[in-house]
């Protein structure tokens, strides 16, 4: 949901570059758990605000900046059962990738590496025999089944 930028001042805080929709997203949440696989460590949110594009994070139990610069680069998250439900036709970028991806062709493309958000729309990353870019916009992702785990996209292959 987000990862730690640097930490910010003397005191401890971090800089947090966030990957919600809002950008006041993650502060709906009181527990953070920063870290990366299979590493991950509970820390409470003491206090946080915006400044400019990013938030600035007071965590309980990180009071210099010693302590604040040994997180940076660490990934932020929230446990899955803490978020609400997707909307209809609406999912979370984690429960999309690893989906094999099919074209109307029945050509395997191979599977979803990682999202990213442009401008325009979010992009899918999907990895097979090679690397390919898709957009993921109604007009190009025609079905996904998370209980399958597979998409149908309509996208030429030679693309």
């Amino acid at each position: 949901m987000g990862r730690v930028v640097a930490p910010y001042g003397i005191y401890g805080w971090l800089k947090i570059q966030p990957d919600t929709e809002m950008l006041d997203g993650l502060l709906d949440y009181p527990d953070w758990w920063l870290g990366r696989e299979p590493s991950w460590q509970k820390f409470e949110v003491e206090t946080a605000r915006i400044h400019s594009n990013s938030l600035l994070v007071k965590l309980k139990g990180v009071a210099d900046r010693d302590a604040a610069f040994a997180l940076k680069g660490r990934q932020v998250a929230v446990p899955r059962e803490q978020l609400p439900e997707p909307e209809e036709n609406a999912y979370y970028w984690s429960d999309l990738i690893g989906l094999q991806v099919k074209n109307l062709q029945d050509v395997d493309l191979g599977k979803v590496e990682e999202l990213f958000e442009t401008g325009a729309n979010d992009v899918m990353v999907v990895k097979g025999e090679r690397e390919r870019l898709l957009p993921f916009i109604a007009q190009v992702v025609l079905d996904v089944n998370l209980e399958a785990g597979n998409m149908l996209v309509d996208w030429d292959a030679d693309f």
